[in-house]
């Protein structure tokens, strides 16, 4: 019987070897496409192009592909979009161009649309084109789950390739125009705009002949590994033919102001070409997109540069504070008569106030449970991106995992709530319980819901739909509610805390403070470390937030993330040492809030990046900027100042159960 048992678990391991090695997320399996006059099984010969929200870096008000005229498909063949893509505003929905894997098409007619500059809604369709081109609103396309790209030449002979590309561009009344402009010689003419009306889709394939899958194709099949769009602005007189579409086409001009009873006929065109590459396998096809992004190698030595410089500085405040404490508890404890007992000084002295509960406890202990709620939500987040989960070709996987942990995670907020309260002396639990599940989700989603009130007005893609928002409400409110009173009913089950010292009746004096000791200096400075360690990355999150720039280092993020862990909780308890040696014992409110000054930083930052680095402009969009960057700040404030709280709580009860008090 022993001897058949190795042979059985060889096979049980190699079936688990191979059933790993076939494990796919959901969307993210790589998709066999043939020739389209050669039809075979497990493969598709219609490559469907889909056309995505149209956003620019001057504004934050992103538009669908219908808000503007272009050419609209006959059926709506849309993927199914999750949460995540639906509250970021992705609109997917399909196409009116008709691709044929390997079957290339030259100067194919898409659709011709006509204008009547007498007729108002006409003029308003131009007009609202004209807007779209002034304001450089970028088209976001795909193909076969890969964003489509346009690559150009940048500064230093190095291609960049971006996820978007214009829809056209503009030249002012002084000769300046945008790059997509500059970049045609044709495109020259003042005060003028240039409607992109046709594009050149590249379409790179890795033939499978030489793979299982596409064994006896002789390079028919394939699997798409990269595409490439270049956007030109071609003047039809008529009706196209495949000859009409030169690269020395006379460009598509359309004038600022345009006269009135006159006709505008615009006419779309695309051409389409296949490119065989099996240089490039399919599992590494986003890599020219990832590597191309600006800065990339410089981003590498920078934050390993700053990793090492905050865990140097970490490391001297953690040894200056051992050493010291070491010293302090090894001369209290050497303190045994009456006389000597009457002598005590530093930190030793406050031990019968230092546990005294503080004022607004309740406020208090509602920041740290939804603090706990966002911080576990965050580890679980990068933890799962780290594996590569919510990778970027997993389109709103990080912001659907982000909400549904959140949401799930209100067991822990109560529980925490309730523990810190019941232990602070509090005993109105059911208010406790309410504010700890409504009152900072109810913050966020108020901003949120005035932006989404905005967004509304102006018709934009980004404005959440009403069953969305319905939807929310009831995980909120159905979910989120339920479980923070199942954490609060077993936190106040919990006999409280119970200190290490007892707490005198009457509170000691305060002697006077010097200006390091005062309560704000010293929060002021507790957050320039901890801020330290995260703004070169927080450069890169922006830049993938309002810059349209693929986020996708993951795990230097992670690491980032643990470091500031660590130096909110070492700032603060470096900071609640010197206040107490003081004869300041203060510390509760002191310690959330001397961590959580890391996002007034992070609000100061992102003024700084918003006046540099963006060329956002409108009310409108600045509000709305400012709405976004308050939700982030706030979400930030309780994660950093929970954390400095529970190493300061931590700490405070450890330094006091080791001395002996009488």
């Amino acid at each position: 019987m022993k001897r058949l048992q190795l042979p059985l678990l060889s096979t049980l391991l190699l079936a688990a070897v191979a059933i790993a090695s076939a494990f796919y997320l959901p969307g993210l399996a790589p998709v066999n496409f043939c020739e389209f006059n050669k039809p075979a099984e497990n493969c598709k010969s219609v490559v469907n192009l889909f056309v995505n929200r149209l956003d620019s870096e001057e504004s934050v008000i992103p538009y669908e592909y219908s808000y503007f005229d272009f050419c609209q498909a006959d059926k709506n063949e849309s993927p199914v979009e999750n949460l995540g893509q639906v509250v970021f505003g992705e609109r997917i929905r399909g196409s009116p161009y008709n691709i044929s894997f390997l079957k290339n098409e030259e100067c194919k007619l898409l659709c011709k649309k006509s204008y009547d500059t007498s007729a108002p809604s006409d003029v308003d369709r131009v007009n609202t084109l004209l807007k779209g081109m002034l304001k450089n609103y970028q088209h976001h396309w795909i193909v076969d789950n890969m964003p489509v790209t346009w690559c150009y030449d940048v500064e230093g002979g190095q291609k960049y390739c971006s996820t978007g590309f214009p829809m056209g561009c503009y030249v002012d009344p002084q000769g300046l125009a945008k790059d997509a402009c500059v970049m045609n010689i044709l495109y020259n003419k003042k005060d003028t705009f240039y409607l992109f009306n046709h594009v050149d889709i590249t379409i790179n394939f890795h033939s499978g002949e030489n793979e299982a899958w596409g064994v006896g194709y002789d390079g028919h099949a394939g699997r798409i590994i990269a595409v490439y769009v270049s956007p030109r602005s071609i003047k039809h007189n008529k009706e196209p033919s495949s000859a009409d579409c030169p690269s020395s086409a006379l460009p598509m001009e359309i004038p600022a102001n345009l006269p009135k009873n006159e006709k505008l006929d615009i006419y779309y065109t695309y051409s389409v070409y296949f490119s065989r590459n099996d240089n490039v396998k399919w599992s590494s096809r986003w890599d020219y997109i990832l590597d191309s992004m600006p800065h990339t190698n410089i981003q590498w030595f920078s934050i390993l540069n700053s990793l090492v410089i905050v865990l140097f500085l970490t490391g001297m405040v953690a040894m200056i504070l051992l050493r010291t404490l070491h010293k302090d508890i090894a001369r209290y404890n050497q303190i045994d008569s009456e006389d000597d007992a009457q002598e005590e000084f530093g930190w030793k002295l406050v031990h019968g106030d230092v546990f005294r509960p503080p004022q607004q406890s309740m406020m208090l202990a509602v920041f740290l449970g939804s603090g706990v709620q966002v911080l576990c939500m965050s580890i679980i987040t990068l933890f799962f991106a780290c594996l590569g989960f919510l990778s970027p070709a997993n389109r709103g996987a990080l912001m659907t995992c982000a909400l549904v942990l959140y949401v799930c995670l209100g067991t822990p907020a109560g529980y925490v709530s309730a523990r810190i309260y019941k232990s602070a002396g509090g005993y109105r639990w059911k208010l406790n319980v309410l504010m700890t599940a409504l009152f900072c989700p109810g913050v966020v989603f108020s901003l949120f819901f005035a932006m989404n009130i905005i967004l509304w007005v102006k018709g934009s893609s980004a404005a959440v739909p009403f069953a969305t928002l319905v939807a929310l409400l009831a995980m909120w409110l159905c979910v989120s509610l339920p479980l923070t009173f199942v954490g609060a009913y077993f936190g106040f089950r919990k006999r409280a805390i119970e200190q290490p010292v007892r707490t005198n009746q009457i509170p000691r004096q305060i002697p006077e403070q010097s200006v390091y000791t005062k309560p704000v200096p010293g929060i002021i400075m507790g957050g320039i470390l901890p801020f330290g360690c995260i703004f070169i990355q927080l450069f890169f999150l922006l830049n993938s937030i309002w810059s349209n720039q693929t986020y996708y280092m993951f795990g230097f993020l992670f690491l980032v993330f643990i470091i500031l862990m660590i130096t909110c909780s070492e700032t603060t308890i470096l900071l609640c040492y010197f206040h107490l040696c003081a004869e300041d014992y203060h510390w509760w409110w002191r310690s959330f809030l001397t961590s959580g000054f890391t996002a007034f930083y992070l609000f100061i930052y992102c003024i700084h990046y918003f006046l540099t680095k963006l060329t956002i402009t409108g009310t409108i969009s600045t509000l709305l900027y400012f709405c976004y960057t308050l939700i982030m700040v706030f979400l930030f404030f309780l994660l950093t100042g929970t954390v400095g709280f529970f190493a300061c709580f931590w700490f405070v009860r450890k330094i006091y159960s080791v001395v002996k008090v009488d």
